[in-house]
């Protein structure tokens, strides 16, 4: 049995490290393309100024600057592992058409490893996400992410469907699998550093918070 736990935590860790792999090289692949074309911009830009079309230049540039808003979702944070997986996570919730809203200042070197910090946060976002799909009217995610001390504080607010039943720790996910199990693993980790998560249902809204050691 322990076995068997261990070899899903593996699988757990593999499938999320790819995951978040592919949301970031996807975010450079965009931005390199925009960085391919802004020459080309460049020149219609010059050659509508040249010809006295003030108008149709500032509606470029205006374009221009709202294409950029869309593609630099690149967070700084100041934790490299924390911006790859939250840039991600924010470029996967655009493209489902959720809007996410994230605030976040965290120091580069944390007690918590890289791996450790990509499934706690990638499973709670994923989860806020799940809820987000389902849910009615406008779907949200609001993330604020900081260190109190020597504490890091999470604290999460997302659209959701319904209020969900409530299963000891956890509250029910509707996705099967390693959903699932990446919940519990998230918890583990954050327990196993002495510190405390919790997460609160209403019909429409889902709360998610964690407080954890970070600093010596």
């Amino acid at each position: 049995m322990r076995k068997k736990t261990l070899l899903k935590i593996m699988e757990l860790q593999t499938e999320q490290s790819e995951k978040h792999l592919e949301e970031v090289r996807g975010i450079y692949r965009e931005m390199r393309g925009y960085k391919h074309d802004f020459h080309h911009h460049l020149q219609t830009l010059h050659g509508q100024i040249k010809a006295g079309e003030y108008e149709n230049a500032l509606a470029y540039i205006e374009e221009l600057d709202l294409d950029l808003q869309r593609i630099d979702t690149l967070l700084k944070t100041g934790n490299a592992s924390a911006d790859a997986i939250l840039s991600g996570k924010m470029m996967q919730a655009q493209n489902l058409g959720i809007r996410m809203e994230v605030k976040a200042n965290i120091p580069d070197k944390l007690s918590l490893s890289d791996v450790e910090l990509s499934i706690v946060l990638g499973n709670l976002i994923d989860n806020a996400l799940e809820a987000c799909k389902e849910a009615k009217g406008e779907r949200f995610i609001r993330l604020f992410l900081t260190v109190k001390g020597k504490m890091l504080y999470f604290s999460m607010l997302n659209s959701a469907s319904g209020k969900l039943p409530k299963y000891g720790s956890l509250f029910k996910t509707r996705k099967a699998g390693l959903h699932g199990f990446g919940l519990a693993r998230a918890e583990d980790i954050i327990t196993r550093h002495s510190g405390w998560i919790k997460y609160n249902s209403e019909d429409g809204a889902f709360t998610t918070e964690f407080l954890v050691p970070v600093l010596s």
